[in-house]
């Protein structure tokens, strides 16, 4: 008779999965909880502390950890006539998933309730069945139990590449919740910021139609503990699935719109801004955001800081976008955005927190730095220009540094009445994103302020601002020729303010 052992925290699908195995020859050898669940199912059962002699000890910290179950698990082929001589009977198949430490740690309880969800005796079989794959079926999650039992029943054994397939899935599973147990751990035991070895597990959360192009395959992974109004967290309540793209662009959107505390709405286009803008209500900064370019938002996404209403929904519906995000849609505003079928809609909780690190990959590698946090402090700020700024020039300039940190170097940004009206995004030269950003605001750019995201190397790129209009700067400053870019705006009347604090997005 061959033997399975089933010790499992998640029961879903156990009794099933058992009752299977039993009709099919196999004894079941149990631990406590597991054992007594199927028990109840009728199903019979056979104890760890039977096979190995030994009751479980210390509260149940210490079960299956014995010579008589691992090396069951362990022993290859060549080695029955030693497990004979052991007495000792081998295991054939071994399905075990682990404490719940992921939802401990998400609930954030306390460390010593929390690292009594810290496995040992589950890891030590999953790793001893997954080694022994040879000979041994591992089986991790409730969803492999079905295919297995079919292929049992079809062939009389689990098949070498499917045990070769579920140690594979085994040795990630395990690698996960070791990774999630180190950064708790060091998270709150306040270790190293950037430590020697970086060991993160990000679980698939959905597989994509395709990656930036048709021709690239792609998946979205998320963090098992991402935080309340980040994109994992998002309920999808409309359209079709997202891209890789949208995606991206969304969470860029998201990021941006919630800088502000007043109703703010952004239009995002290939990760960068072309169209920001505060109000007194939520439709109101729509509506100027969408002023923004009228010709850039055609495919873009839309992110609000406060519920979408009917009437700002209404606004929504000449326009192609691809996704429209917010804290919440009223029932009216939802009935507008369905009707257009293909029109994403996405629905996240106010962030709560900010991420600890961000991580991009290079190739051979992967560049993990802290987010940008630096927020607008005036009493930091240096005018460097005989012409102050005005009240209202200052809201516009913290505006719109605040939408320069998150447009893609070199960035520039004009705005007007707390809306942007030109962004000059990624260009080689700071000349050019000022030419770009006056070409995009046109007539609109008189009277505006700019933010830049690094200094001016040269006057050139004041001397296109102040003549398209602008009468406000804010930039770091700290170039060789900041006394030449100075003079630019001082023979034009034009108020600079010096940040000291640059805000490359690459």
């Amino acid at each position: 008779m061959p033997r399975a052992l089933l010790s499992v925290t998640d029961k879903t699908g156990l009794v099933d999965f058992a009752r299977g195995l039993w009709s099919l020859g196999f004894e079941i050898v149990s631990t406590g909880g597991t054992a007594r669940v199927l028990r109840e199912a009728g199903i019979p059962v056979t104890s760890v502390a039977e096979v190995t002699g030994f009751p479980e000890v210390l509260g149940g910290r210490v079960k299956t950890l014995h010579p008589a179950i691992h090396a069951a698990v362990l022993a290859r082929r060549s080695d029955e006539e030693e497990l004979e001589r052991l007495g000792i009977k081998p295991v054939e198949v071994v399905a075990v998933n682990l404490y719940r430490f992921e939802e401990a740690a998400a609930a954030n309880r306390p460390w010593e309730e929390l690292v009594e969800e810290i496995d040992v005796g589950g890891v030590a079989l999953i790793r001893a069945a997954a080694k022994n794959s040879d000979r041994v079926a591992v089986l991790t999650d409730p969803g492999q139990y079905g295919p297995v039992l079919e292929e049992l029943r079809r062939t009389g054994e689990v098949l070498p590449e499917t045990r070769r397939r579920l140690a594979v899935e085994a040795f990630r599973y395990v690698a996960g919740y070791d990774a999630l147990i180190a950064r708790v751990l060091a998270e709150r035991s306040g270790q190293e910021e950037f430590p020697e070895r970086l060991v993160w597990a990000w679980r698939r959360d959905q597989a994509l139609r395709y990656g930036e192009n048709p021709h690239q395959a792609a998946a979205f992974y998320r963090d098992p503990l991402a935080p309340p109004g980040s994109l994992p967290r998002a309920e999808q309540v409309g359209g079709r699935p997202l891209s890789y793209n949208n995606l991206l662009d969304a969470d860029a959107a998201w990021r941006l719109v919630w800088e502000f505390s007043e109703p703010a709405a952004v239009v995002v286009k290939h990760a960068n801004p072309c169209g920001c803008a505060l109000g007194p209500t939520a439709e109101e900064a729509l509506r100027g955001a969408l002023r923004g370019d009228p010709i850039s938002r055609f495919g873009g996404i839309v992110a609000l800081n406060r519920p979408l209403d009917g009437p700002a929904a209404r606004l929504l519906r000449e326009v192609f976008l691809e996704v429209v995000v917010a804290p919440g849609f009223t029932p009216e505003a939802l009935e507008i955005l369905r009707g257009r079928q293909n029109l994403r809609i996405l629905q996240i909780a106010p962030p709560a927190e900010e991420a600890t690190w961000e991580i991009r990959s290079v190739l051979g590698g992967v560049l993990v730095q802290e987010p940008d946090r630096v927020t607008w402090q005036k009493e930091t700020l240096r005018v460097v220009t005989s012409r102050v700024p005005t009240p209202e020039e200052w809201e516009d300039l913290r505006f719109a540094w605040v939408v320069c940190k998150h447009t893609k170097s070199n960035a520039v940004v004009l705005a007007r009445g707390r809306e942007v009206v030109g962004v000059g995004a990624g260009q080689m030269s700071r000349v050019d994103s000022v030419r770009l950003a006056v070409a995009k605001a046109g007539e609109r750019a008189r009277g505006a302020v700019l933010a830049s995201d690094a200094f001016f190397p040269f006057p050139d790129g004041v001397e296109e601002a102040v003549r398209a209009g602008v009468v406000a700067i804010v930039q770091p400053g700290g170039s060789v020729r900041d006394p030449e870019v100075i003079a630019a705006a001082e023979r034009a009347g034009c108020s600079m303010v010096f940040t000291g604090i640059r805000h490359f997005r690459h």
